[in-house]
């Protein structure tokens, strides 16, 4: 399991032709208003820059400052300044989105990501010690995969598609994914076939949120196919 760079790619997701035997079995991006939200806290900043901007506007008040125009435009500007900074994170994240994919196939899973500079991490499925679903409202969803490797992976260069908080060992991770249960289920289907373990061994995933992802019906762009 290694993180590399590449140029070429002659299959969308991946630096390579498969080899004879692998097939591809799903293939998605993150959804950009996840990578807002939850990788960029979007909401969190937004908060911030606007308690910034009421409290900067008192204390113009505050300071004796009483010329009406004079209040209303420096108010302005500290919400222009706002609003250019929150319009960059939504850029960013599209920015994530666009150049991400993730790829499932019958042996490994594929993270091309890269903003500026493409690269891609293949996991094994024999590597894969275990994985976690993390379904949200809106039906998408986080897969960390906890990757048997003695080589470390950085979370710098992996980031936002890693596990939180995972400083010691960094779990690469699907994230902000449509259909999310749907993934993690053919993930076992695919962890069955590649291995003599029991998926339950191989992959947890909590049935609250498959119920919820279930009962709630959800628009993807996402392909599958059945394994």
């Amino acid at each position: 399991m290694a993180v590399r760079e590449y140029e070429n790619e002659p299959i969308p997701g991946l630096p390579e032709r498969l080899p004879s035997g692998e097939r591809i079995l799903w293939q998605g991006a993150p959804s950009w208003w996840g990578i807002a939200k939850r990788a960029l806290h979007i909401r969190a900043v937004a908060i911030y820059l606007a308690i910034i901007v009421v409290w900067g506007t008192t204390s113009v008040i505050a300071n004796g400052q009483q010329v009406p125009t004079d209040i209303v435009i420096f108010a302005l500007k500290l919400t222009a300044l706002s609003f250019t900074a929150l319009a960059a994170l939504a850029f960013y994240a599209h920015l994530v989105t666009r150049s991400t994919l993730y790829t499932l196939t019958n042996r490994r899973i594929v993270l091309r990501f890269g903003v500026a500079l493409p690269m891609t991490m293949n996991v094994p499925l024999k590597a894969i010690a275990s994985a976690d679903l993390k379904v949200y409202r809106d039906g998408t969803g986080d897969i960390p995969i906890a990757v048997v490797s003695e080589r470390r992976q950085s979370m710098v260069v992996l980031w936002p598609h890693v596990r939180p908080w995972r400083t010691s060992k960094p779990e690469p991770m699907l994230r902000c994914i449509r259909n999310a249960a749907d993934v993690a289920q053919l993930l076992i289907s695919s962890l069955n076939a590649a291995s003599t373990a029991p998926a339950e061994m191989r992959i947890r995933i909590p049935r609250s949120a498959i119920a919820k992802t279930k009962s709630k019906s959800v628009a993807s762009s996402d392909h599958t196919v059945a394994a």
